[in-house]
């Protein structure tokens, strides 16, 4: 599993650029449409659904956890 560090909540969409999944918000678009992304273990089909520190979040058969940016 793959700590992303974040500095608040942010969209699905905007993680998964920021974990280096997707390249633009349209390819996580298209990602999170296909039903291939998991939160918490569960399918989301929501790329503006905010996520929260701790969430955990599987593409592709790798997971990533958001995690706290030190200030």
């Amino acid at each position: 599993m793959d700590d992303v560090a974040v500095s608040g909540p942010l969209p699905l969409g905007a993680f998964l650029k920021l974990a280096g999944v997707a390249g633009t918000g349209g390819h996580a678009k298209v990602i999170v449409q296909s039903g291939d992304v998991t939160v918490n273990g569960e399918v989301e089909m929501r790329r503006g659904r905010t996520l929260q520190v701790g969430d955990v979040i599987g593409v592709a058969g790798r997971e990533y956890r958001v995690w706290s940016s030190p200030a």
